[in-house]
């Protein structure tokens, strides 16, 4: 069993929005499915990290959930992104999957899991360049919302993959290090947790040339959004 990530599906067979509404990403589904499907197995798990639809509320988004857990392999694991208007919370949304039997999904939301050798931990995270009170506030949240999920990922995982345990992996939507910016309360966590891999979305088109990546503080950065892997899920 295998883990892969991607970000930033867009999709919105509820009508939302076009299919393609940024450069290059014609036909962006089909080959999504046709580069998913070709790599990934029934028995392995894709972590989505965020901005999976541009459904507005949980009605309107179950079109997209259905293409995710019916069309495409595997075992899902979505969290939030800053165009997810739809999430709300994790109860209710368990409560939808399982009233509309899409039981090869889950909600990373202040929890973790374990993916055969891996801990998945991880949340939006948030940008604060302008130093915006409402921005710190959101910022704050986050942060205190990848701790929770650290946290327990380092429980279960046996104190970490230095301690002897498994790898903890942190998924995230926003970049916690883009250009000349950095959240150092999101990087704070992640070393405090003894996380040494970090992936992200969020970034599209020219923004990919300013996206960070490789070892940084210690942590490898990979940038995960749709275009930047050719719509095809990035093997962890």
């Amino acid at each position: 069993m295998s883990l892969f990530a991607i970000a930033d599906l867009h999709l919105s067979f509820g009508g939302n929005m076009p299919m393609n509404i940024f450069k290059g990403w014609e036909n962006h589904v089909r080959r999504l499915r046709e580069n998913w499907n070709g790599i990934v197995g029934e028995s392995d798990t894709v972590v989505i990290a965020g901005d999976i639809s541009w459904g507005k509320s949980l009605e309107t988004v179950l079109p997209d959930l259905e293409f995710i857990s019916r069309e495409l392999r595997g075992r899902k694991i979505i969290l939030k992104g800053n165009h997810d208007y739809w999430w709300a919370s994790l109860s209710k949304m368990n409560r939808f999957l399982a009233e509309n039997n899409l039981n090869n999904i889950s909600f990373l939301h202040n929890n973790a899991f374990i993916v055969e050798n891996t801990v998945v931990c991880g949340t939006r995270g948030w940008f604060n360049e302008a130093n915006d009170k409402h921005c710190e506030k959101l910022q704050k949240r986050e942060e205190t919302r990848l701790e929770l999920s650290a946290k327990q990922a380092l429980e279960i995982s046996g104190g970490g993959i230095e301690s002897g345990g498994l790898e903890v992996c942190a998924f995230l939507h926003y970049p916690p290090v883009y250009g000349g910016f950095e959240n150092h309360n999101i990087i704070d966590v992640l070393r405090r947790y003894g996380i040494k891999r970090c992936f992200y979305g969020h970034l599209h088109g020219t923004a990919h040339k300013n996206a960070v990546t490789g070892t940084h503080y210690g942590i490898e950065f990979s940038l995960i959004s749709a275009d930047f892997v050719s719509f095809t899920p990035l093997q962890v």
